[in-house]
């Protein structure tokens, strides 16, 4: 069933970009591997990039201070990052991304012009280009509510089991999430979706426990 979910699908330029090689994966595989698949980037990057405890930064990239990156991360070019900003776990950030302050990035990939405004929580997804998270809006991965944490999808009425039990989101090139909106754990967001502020995208809440 994991086959019938193409990043490809979600994010266009994923062909073009560093994770091309990773492309054919299901998002719940690239984020269950990001220490892996960012230490391979790692290896892949030019000299436009300082690299220091497994962190990579784009010498045009901007980090405030009190930022903690923990390494295998990628900051990209132009990239901004705001004091009490938190990256760790495996994280890869694409041209122009940014991390407002108090923003936890963790085990997640960003494509190009990104944004999470402040206050925001993010955990083992993958975002395409230019999403657009409001204050406070957050995408979790873990169902902490159910018995059996295992993430399951739901993609046209038909089950997905992930197999893993961190996941958080697909979300689509040009998404738009309000703030303090939640995106529950195994969420596939099309490209172009509006989630309004105060919103829940709960993709699973009917399933019960499984």
């Amino acid at each position: 069933m994991s086959d019938q979910i193409q990043i490809g699908d979600y994010i266009a330029a994923i062909a073009t970009s560093p994770l091309a090689a990773f492309a054919n994966l299901a998002p719940w595989e690239i984020t269950s591997r990001s220490h892996e698949i960012v230490a391979v980037l790692l290896d892949d990057l030019d000299a436009g990039y300082r690299i220091s405890d497994n962190v990579a930064v784009h010498k045009t990239a901007s980090i405030e201070r009190g930022v903690v990156l923990k390494g295998p991360t990628v900051i990209g070019p132009y990239c901004f990052i705001a004091s009490g900003a938190y990256v760790r776990d495996g994280c890869w950030l694409g041209e122009r991304c940014t991390l407002g302050p108090g923003t936890e990035l963790k085990s997640s990939f960003l494509f190009s012009g990104t944004k999470l405004a402040h206050f925001n929580f993010v955990g083992d997804s993958v975002l395409g280009a230019g999403v657009n998270l409001e204050a406070g809006a957050i995408i979790a991965n873990f169902r902490n509510e159910r018995d059996n944490h295992a993430i399951v999808i739901v993609l046209d009425g038909m089950r997905i089991r992930t197999g893993v039990e961190k996941f958080g989101a697909l979300v689509g090139d040009g998404v738009r999430i309000g703030a303090n909106a939640v995106v529950a754990p195994g969420a596939l967001l099309k490209p172009r979706t509006t989630v309004p502020r105060l919103g829940l995208v709960d993709m699973g809440s009917h399933m019960g426990a499984i």
